[in-house]
């Protein structure tokens, strides 16, 4: 474990096929519309080779150009439609269950940073996830 948190886990309760939730999650077209925090966020790149030794790569940041950052891993595990883990570049590591054929529940456990409070990243990560279900559900 990269700091002394403890892992942080959430989950979201999407209603849609496992087919359906495992393309969206995984399509670099995809993720380029559902990958945000709110409305002022965007994700202008996405690559992914989802694969054990494949490479997760994002740009994401706020659409008024002030702030961006790059988010990019290896994944480490992937069993189709169950189960995906990967460690970012830093070293922290993300694990994401996905459990019912539908709805599907995601559960994303990941190791937090040690700059930033952890409720931030708490928030952050639960608005993703929930930006997601509304992607998936439209």
């Amino acid at each position: 474990m990269q700091t002394d948190y403890m892992p942080i886990t959430l989950s979201v309760e999407v209603n849609a096929s496992i087919d359906l939730v495992w393309k969206l999650w995984n399509t670099p077209e995809d993720i380029r519309h559902w990958n945000n925090v709110s409305d002022k966020w965007h994700t202008p790149s996405a690559q992914n080779d989802l694969r054990p030794g494949g490479r997760l790569s994002l740009v994401m940041g706020l659409k008024d150009g002030s702030f961006s950052f790059d988010f990019e891993a290896v994944y480490d595990e992937v069993r189709m439609h169950e189960f995906i883990s990967y460690t970012l570049t830093e070293g922290r590591r993300s694990e994401i269950q996905f459990t019912g054929t539908n709805p599907v529940t995601i559960t994303e456990t990941f190791e937090p940073n040690d700059h930033d409070p952890l409720e931030m990243q708490r928030d952050f990560c639960q608005a993703v996830l929930n930006s997601f279900k509304k992607y998936a559900e439209a």
